[in-house]
């Protein structure tokens, strides 16, 4: 870590403290100071996710918020091999939904809007032994769907893959990203549900019925 580096942190660490004693820790005001701080710092992309990793190493809720702040204003430098260091980030650094959700609909959802065909390689996550690593599968998944991105991966095939996973916050993550597939895919959706309420874990089929039609919904609610 150089000296400017140390400056970088030590900022952050003087006004997260000041925000605590204030009672005002809140992910509003951590976002505020992460985008002050970042306009100081370098305008290169290897610099910035370094230095975002060795936010990630203190493992602290508000500096994991600044790094993938951070990572996600630097989203018109990324390049393929992005995929590398968001990809180690994920497997070491998350841990719980909050940080998934974050990462997965943020920095790391860009990349794969930029570039589809590294979706493909998400399907080996839904075999990982960390659940959060699991959830990122499906969550990844959002942001590209939600633009209305390329997707290379059938995002019914990663529902299958998690179909019966042991971790209710994996069956809530790929319930979501259902939900939101039936905002521009209802039928596919819908089909889906149809042929396997009998059969599909109780929370994840809840969360993909959260924005079908209200017939539809009351139908396979009472089936």
């Amino acid at each position: 870590m150089t000296k400017m580096d140390h400056l970088y942190i030590e900022e952050l660490i003087r006004e997260f403290a000041t925000l605590r004693d204030e009672k005002r820790l809140l992910t509003s005001e951590v976002r505020k100071v992460s985008a002050k701080i970042f306009k100081k710092l370098p305008n290169d992309l290897t610099y910035v996710l370094t230095l975002c990793e060795q936010l990630l190493e203190l493992r602290t809720w508000e500096m994991t918020i600044t790094a993938y702040d951070w990572a996600h204003r630097k989203r018109n430098q990324y390049d393929e091999s992005t995929f590398e260091v968001f990809e180690k980030w994920m497997k070491n650094y998350i841990s719980d939904w909050w940080d998934c959700d974050d990462f997965c609909t943020h920095a790391f959802g860009e990349l794969m809007i930029k570039y589809p065909h590294l979706l493909q390689r998400i399907v080996t996550w839904c075999d990982h032994e960390n659940f959060a690593v699991r959830r990122c599968a499906p969550v990844i998944l959002i942001l590209p769907i939600k633009r209305k991105s390329l997707l290379t991966v059938d995002p019914l095939e990663i529902a299958n893959r998690l179909y019966n996973d042991p971790h209710y916050l994996v069956l809530k993550g790929y319930g979501w990203m259902l939900k939101v597939l039936s905002s521009t895919q209802y039928d596919k959706v819908l089909g889906y549900l149809e042929s396997n309420r009998s059969t599909m874990p109780r929370v994840a089929f809840r969360y993909a019925l959260e924005k079908m039609q209200k017939s539809d919904k009351l139908r396979l609610m009472s089936e």
